[in-house]
């Protein structure tokens, strides 16, 4: 189910700006980088070994300074050591968009009473932990300059729950809150948190999973909860991003932006 990217001509000034994307090898942080690339940023990107040369290519064009940083934001010393680079790098983090996550593959989702141990530790070390090693070892840059961006990308399934995805949606409904607990914690130090919640996004990954046309029984069943009929293009959450990370957001901060095309609004049913 192919979709025209937006093309918004949503412009910031994040000249003087340096940027640190988790994830950002592909899919939504790799929209995201690319979006502070081509509006001024400079960009640390960051995803496992050997994922994320190509978002720093584009970057490049598009006039961006931009470096691969890899790790694994489960791992807090190799988050140190992102961090670390990062400022070495670009002299400093005024941006933070914790990005990576992972999910349980379609087939291989459980029921709580099925749900292996393992996999949840897995979910958890990604999806919550990640976030966390992202914020303490950012915010102390951040705050010694009374300044600076914090974005969260969380899920819809942190807003409404969903079968057989307990892992995944217990990590995402616990970044909506710690985001909004951080941004307590941090607003008078002039730093701002704020978490975006996406609903389904057109990627490589949901593309497998829902969207192929072997699928189009699922991808029907799926689309009949999202009000506006489509998936979203990652460049939609991208401009959700640019807009948190910009002066035009500075009176915002513990916030939730939802961006799922209606699907949190209620379903679009006549009872």
């Amino acid at each position: 189910m192919p979709i025209t990217p937006p093309n918004h001509g949503l412009r910031v000034d994040l000249r003087g700006k340096a940027a640190l994307v988790t994830g950002a090898g592909d899919g939504i942080g790799r929209a995201i980088a690319l979006a502070y690339a081509a509006n001024g940023a400079s960009l640390a990107v960051n995803d496992l070994e050997g994922r994320g040369g190509s978002t720093v290519e584009e970057a490049r064009q598009l006039g961006a300074e931009a470096e691969f940083i890899p790790a694994d934001v489960s791992r807090r010393e190799e988050v140190e050591h992102l961090a670390a680079a990062a400022e070495e790098r670009f002299g400093r983090i005024d941006i933070l968009v914790n990005n990576a996550g992972v999910n349980t593959p379609g087939e291989q989702r459980r029921p709580i009473h099925e749900y292996d141990e393992c996999e949840w530790r897995r979910i958890l070390s990604v999806d919550l932990d990640g976030v966390f090693h992202g914020c303490r070892v950012v915010a102390p840059g951040m705050a010694a300059r009374r300044a600076g961006v914090i974005i969260n990308i969380a899920s819809i399934m942190g807003v409404v729950p969903i079968r057989l995805q307990s892992a995944f949606a217990a990590a995402k409904a616990a970044v909506l809150h710690f985001t909004r607990s951080i941004a307590l914690e941090l607003a008078p130090l002039g730093i701002r948190a704020n978490a975006i919640a996406p609903g389904s996004i057109l990627t490589r990954g949901t593309t497998a999973l829902f969207y192929n046309p072997e699928k189009q029984a699922l991808a029907a069943d799926l689309l009949s909860h999202i009000p506006l009929g489509r998936p979203g293009a990652p460049e939609e959450i991208a401009s959700a991003a640019l807009f948190l990370a910009s002066d035009a957001s500075s009176y915002m901060t513990g916030a939730v932006m939802v961006v799922d095309g209606g699907w949190t609004a209620g379903f679009a049913r006549d009872w």
